[in-house]
């Protein structure tokens, strides 16, 4: 039997990226997005379009669209990113990221609990800017704070969800050509998938609550 993942901010990027990647392995992809676009559709087994993952009520509606559905796989890939400098720093965009890029994957995580198994793995697309130890150039305060904070949160969840035998990893895709970084990027949505994906497939739980880059590299919390 085909496994199932379910993949947020489906709809481009490294998001509509790994939906094709799975699809292509055979998996079952559930596509959860805002607005939806033609190039997920076509490789979405079911599109779950009008998902604010920061708003707990649409939250609750994808749990019970979902309902007792097994999930092999959920990849936490929503984010946003903007650009604070000291001197000029914006409280409420910092505030946009840390619910996006922190609150949401744990508020979706526990939303889903039912959905995953023994056996299942939760995957938060993170940053290596969220590195405390890595931080040597400053800047980006609300994108560092939200994705260190999804740091934490995924070690935690990582502890808490291992007696259930599900596995937890925090992943960096690399510098990626997406409209996130305007197209800048160093490698294709295509090749960072591709990482991100062969980091799952080795997460076990003797590794789990671990933090890597898509192209094996261990990142330092």
């Amino acid at each position: 039997m085909s496994s199932t993942v379910l993949i947020t901010g489906a709809n481009r990027g490294v998001g509509l990226a790994l939906a094709r990647h799975y699809h292509a392995a055979g998996w079952r992809v559930i596509g959860v997005c805002r607005e939806a676009s033609h190039e997920l559709a076509e490789v979405s087994e079911t599109l779950i379009e009008g998902v604010d993952v920061t708003r707990p009520e649409d939250v609750a509606r994808l749990a019970g669209e979902l309902a007792s559905r097994r999930l092999d796989l959920l990849i936490n890939n929503a984010g946003l990113l903007h650009d604070e400098s000291l001197g000029a720093l914006d409280f409420d965009t910092i505030r946009t990221q840390m619910e996006i890029n922190a609150y949401a994957p744990l508020r979706l995580t526990e939303a889903l609990l039912d959905n995953l198994g023994e056996g299942s793995k939760v995957a938060n697309v993170s940053s290596r800017m969220g590195s405390i130890a890595d931080n040597d150039s400053g800047g980006r305060y609300g994108y560092r704070a939200s994705k260190a904070a999804l740091n934490a949160f995924g070690k935690s969840l990582a502890m808490d969800l291992a007696p259930r035998g599900i596995a937890v990893i925090q992943l960096h895709p690399g510098y990626v050509k997406t409209r996130m970084v305007n197209f800048g990027g160093l490698i294709p949505p295509e090749e960072a998938a591709a990482g991100i994906a062969e980091r799952i497939a080795a997460l076990t739980l003797e590794t789990t609550g671990t933090f890597w880059h898509s192209n094996g590299e261990a990142l330092p919390w």
